[in-house]
């Protein structure tokens, strides 16, 4: 008798909270924002800036400086390090029985060097949000930059389980570690290729020419900044709602006498994608206001259906999670392609002319 197995959830407790959350303070803040923009005054729109709408999105601005960046990069590389070793101690602790563990994640060195990926990740995710208002294609690169270090934090932790036999390709933690493997080495040259290809906004995509549109560009990336300010506070909230979510989850398995460090990489990242996906739509919808031309539109809508295919790579497992993660950075690297061959196409028109 065959038995139908319900498809996995594709949105989790902690997403039901904070995404709802994140949208609405988006939403909210960004019509304020425009309304400002398009010439209408509000009490509390004085300036652009926004420094008395609210606390946090001051502290936003902040953390979104060049200065920031480089203490925050400092900082992320140092917690790194300091949680590799505490990991490695806990590991010879383990070994002289001076602790009690379970999993293979904690006695196994080389399993060690997934919690210093975890930190460099963290700080991946704020680069990512960092580069929104500088450049698309550099933001949905740090998105393709960050899946592939997922994997490779992936490879280090399938290591410490693998069955070193001469029946390597039928143990599925062998063949996942190979499948890992191979994904690196592809997700490696296909965002070679997407940055080579990448280049700043033409400006044959935008509607009008001279000081108008040297005005939209830099209307664009005002707006472009005000969702980079959303989006630190709502990265924050996911995580704190995604850290809570999985330590319960793991307190309950501990005490049931269950491995706790299951589906450990997605924890977080499967709500951050769903987050971007939003994030995507609304810079699509933002684009058009500054730009008709089809091969923006197109480009821009592309990269919402390569955000997506990611989200969905962390509802599968096995072979299928890898081709979703190779097939999202391909499609986002044959968009940006045909993108700049309708904007070559478009500059030597105009130069012609």
């Amino acid at each position: 008798m065959w038995v139908r197995v319900p498809p996995p959830a594709l949105i989790t407790k902690s997403q039901k909270v904070a995404i709802p959350f994140g949208f609405f303070i988006t939403v909210g803040y960004l019509l304020v924002c425009c309304t400002k923009q398009f010439g209408f005054e509000l009490q509390y729109c004085r300036d652009y800036n926004m420094k008395t709408y609210t606390r946090i999105f001051d502290y936003s601005d902040k953390l979104l400086s060049y200065d920031t960046r480089v203490k925050i990069e400092k900082l992320a590389l140092s917690i790194a390090i300091s949680f590799f070793f505490i990991h490695l101690l806990i590991i010879i602790l383990a070994f002289f029985d001076f602790v009690s563990v379970r999993s293979s994640f904690l006695l196994n060195p080389i399993a060690a060097i997934y919690t210093p990926f975890s930190f460099i990740l963290v700080y991946e995710v704020y680069l990512l949000i960092f580069y929104i208002p500088h450049s698309i294609t550099i933001y949905i690169g740090k998105q393709f930059e960050i899946i592939t270090l997922i994997v490779i934090r992936r490879i280090f932790k399938d290591i410490a389980s693998l069955d070193f036999t001469s029946d390597w390709f039928y143990s599925k933690g062998d063949l996942q570690f190979t499948y890992d493997i191979v994904t690196t080495l592809i997700l490696l040259l296909l965002i070679f290729l997407f940055y080579k290809n990448s280049h700043a906004y033409s400006k044959a995509g935008y509607k009008v020419s001279g000081t108008k549109l040297d005005h939209n560009l830099h209307l664009f990336i005002r707006l472009k900044l005000v969702l980079a300010r959303i989006l630190v506070p709502t990265m924050f909230l996911l995580a704190l709602f995604a850290f809570i979510n999985w330590s319960s989850n793991a307190l309950n398995a501990y005490s049931q006498k269950m491995e706790v460090f299951v589906e450990l990489n997605n924890v977080f990242f499967d709500e951050f994608f769903t987050a971007l996906i939003i994030v995507d739509a609304l810079l699509l919808l933002l684009s058009l206001y500054f730009s008709d031309k089809f091969h923006v539109i197109v480009r821009n809508s592309g990269f919402v259906i390569s955000t997506i295919l990611l989200k969905l790579s962390f509802s599968t497992d096995g072979i299928m999670n890898n081709l979703l993660i190779i097939g999202s950075v391909l499609f986002g690297l044959s968009i940006l392609l045909i993108h700049n061959l309708y904007d070559t196409n478009l500059e030597s028109k105009q130069l012609q002319e």
